[in-house]
């Protein structure tokens, strides 16, 4: 077997006296699409963060692509979509130079754009439909086309692991639908893509596989299986049981 594109062994979180992972373990090869489910503080933006080497474990390892996080950082292999952006979004910067953004780790220290970079940022503004915005100044955007504005700086930067904290959290129905079918089109390329949801009824179309996540991974299998109503209960409580994923209390 190839190795794992991503592999958490017993990693263990706090945020001074507060626990928010557990030991918890995880293993995603190439071509993967993995949706993170669980309640709000089960440690969804936790094992993200820790993935990308935004926080350090206080146990446990974490590879991708079999180097630490921060040096698969530096080496493109990673990128990051957060659930929020820390922006400016009143500064004249447009959809295209953000996009340009993923494209910094491959340039020089003038980051000035080549025609490879070009390229890449052409097609990533294509995918997610936002070509004929590509001059239009960021803050100038809906909240679902800044979110497409941001995946396609993922996607320009051509890592192979693709991160994605609550992507369709405010989004319009437009934009969802580009995101999720864009993942499955990345997956086919053979990219690896983690994405924390809550949209439980809408995990068996755009995952291929799922972890339910308390603190620690209680299951790692296939959306079917993680949404059956006994495994819920693990993580959302006994009173989920009987009720379909698609209920709005469980999200």
């Amino acid at each position: 077997m190839s190795a794992p594109v991503v592999d958490v062994q017993d990693v263990t979180v706090r945020y001074g006296d507060v626990l928010a992972l557990e030991r918890a373990s995880l293993r995603l090869g190439r071509g993967a699409v993995c949706g993170l489910v669980g309640m709000n503080g089960s440690g969804k933006s936790s094992l993200l963060k820790a993935v990308t080497g935004l926080v350090r474990p206080e146990s446990g390892r974490v590879l991708v692509q079999g180097a630490p996080p921060l040096r698969a950082r530096r080496a493109q292999a990673l990128a990051y979509v957060p659930q929020g952006e820390d922006v400016d979004w009143t500064f004249p910067v447009s959809v295209r130079e953000v996009v340009m953004m993923g494209r910094h780790g491959h340039q020089g220290p003038t980051r000035r754009p080549r025609r490879r970079d070009t390229e890449a940022v052409d097609s990533a503004l294509e995918r997610v439909g936002l070509t004929e915005l590509a001059g239009r100044q960021i803050g100038a955007l809906s909240g679902g086309q800044r979110k497409r504005a941001f995946v396609a700086r993922g996607i320009a930067q051509e890592a192979a692991l693709l991160l994605l904290d609550e992507p369709f959290a405010g989004v319009d129905k437009r934009s969802e639908a580009t995101i999720s079918a864009l993942l499955a089109e990345l997956a086919a390329e053979g990219r690896t893509v983690l994405i924390s949801t809550h949209d439980l009824h809408a995990l068996p179309q755009l995952c291929t596989e799922a972890v339910l996540l308390a603190r620690r991974v209680l299951l790692h299998d296939t959306p079917a299986e993680v949404l059956r109503p006994e495994n819920l209960a693990l993580a959302f409580g006994l009173d989920v049981l009987g009720r379909t994923p698609a209920t709005g209390a469980l999200t």
